[in-house]
C-alpha cells in the first residue's frame, strides 16, 4: 500500500520522492547497503528510459540526500553536493496554484533540445561551460528562441551561486531578489511559467513577510515557492490564501515548510 501527501503534478517532485521511498523500502527489506547517490541515479534512469521523461538528477538527489534544516547545492556534472544551512529565521512557503501539468506531455523535452542546440553552436559540452559575455557577443548569430533559452540557463547558474552566498551571508533580501529574477527569466526567456504561477508569485511579493518568490518544478502550472520571514509565516499564509483567490486565482493552498531528511525508514 502506498500513501503520500505530496500533490501530484504540482511541480514538487512527487515522482522522485516516490522512487526514492520505494528504493529505500526495498533496501531495508533486502538488507542492502544504502548508497543514496547511486540510488538517485538509478531512479533517474527509470524516469529517462522507462517513463520517457528526460529529467535531470536534481529531484532524485534531494530526495535521497536531504538533511534537516539544509538546502542542497548540487553540481550536476560531478554530482558533488554541499549542504547549505537554512537560517531559522526563514521559512519556505510552497504555494499551490490549483493548476496541474503533465511533464511527459509538456515542453520539457523541447526545452532540453533547444539548450543542446545552443551548446552545439558554441561547441561546448553544456551551457554551464559558456560565459554570458560570449553568449551575448553571438546573439545575432543564434536563433532568437534558442538564444533566450541559453540566456536563462547561463544566468540561472550564476544566480544559484549568488543565492548560496546570500543565504550563508544572512542577506535575506538579496536571496529574495534572486528568486524574483529567476522567476522573470523562467517566464520570459525559458517560457515555462503560466498565468496562475505569475499571479501567485506576484501576490506573494506584495504580501508582508515575503522576501521573494518564483515558480518551481517543470512549469506550465503547479506550484510557486516563496522565501518568508518565519516570524510572519502564519500571517503570510492566511493573507495569501485569500489574496490569490481575490486576484482571480483558483482555490490555492499554502504550505509552510521546513527542510527535512531525505528517504528514510520509519521507526516502529
Amino acid at each position: 500500500m502506498l500513501a503520500g501527501d505530496v500533490p501530484i503534478g504540482a511541480g514538487l517532485s512527487s515522482s522522485a520522492s516516490l522512487e526514492l521511498a520505494l528504493a529505500k523500502a526495498f533496501a531495508v527489506a533486502g538488507d542492502w547497503k544504502w548508497e543514496p547517490q547511486k540510488m538517485a541515479r538509478l531512479c533517474q534512469k527509470a524516469e529517462n528510459e522507462w517513463v520517457g521523461m528526460n529529467c535531470g538528477i536534481m529531484d532524485q538527489t534531494i530526495s535521497a540526500l536531504g538533511q534537516k534544516g539544509h538546502a542542497l547545492f548540487l553540481d550536476c556534472r560531478s554530482l558533488e553536493t554541499k549542504q547549505v544551512a537554512l537560517p531559522d529565521s526563514l521559512d519556505v512557503a510552497v504555494m499551490d496554484t490549483g493548476t496541474r501539468h503533465k511533464l511527459v506531455d509538456s515542453a520539457y523535452n523541447e526545452r532540453r533540445s533547444q539548450c543542446e542546440e545552443a551548446a552545439a553552436f558554441f561547441e561546448v559540452v553544456a551551457l554551464r561551460d559558456l560565459s554570458l559575455e560570449k553568449l551575448l557577443a553571438s546573439e545575432k548569430e543564434l536563433d532568437p528562441l534558442v538564444f533566450r533559452r541559453a540566456r536563462h540557463v547561463v544566468c540561472e547558474n550564476d544566480r544559484v551561486l549568488n543565492f548560496i552566498n546570500a543565504l550563508e551571508g544572512g542577506m535575506h533580501e538579496k536571496a529574495g531578489q534572486l528568486m524574483n529574477e529567476s522567476h522573470a527569466s523562467l517566464r520570459n526567456d525559458f517560457e515555462v511559467s503560466s498565468e496562475a504561477l505569475d499571479l501567485i508569485t506576484n501576490c506573494a511579493r506584495q504580501t508582508p513577510g515575503c522576501y521573494g518568490a518564483r515558480m518551481t518544478g517543470g512549469g506550465f502550472g503547479g506550484c510557486g515557492v516563496a522565501l518568508v520571514d518565519s516570524s510572519k509565516s502564519k500571517e503570510f499564509s492566511e493573507a495569501m490564501e485569500t489574496g490569490y483567490k481575490a486576484s482571480g486565482g483558483k482555490n490555492g493552498m499554502i504550505y509552510i515548510c521546513s527542510a527535512s531528511e531525505g528517504a528514510e525508514a520509519l521507526k516502529p
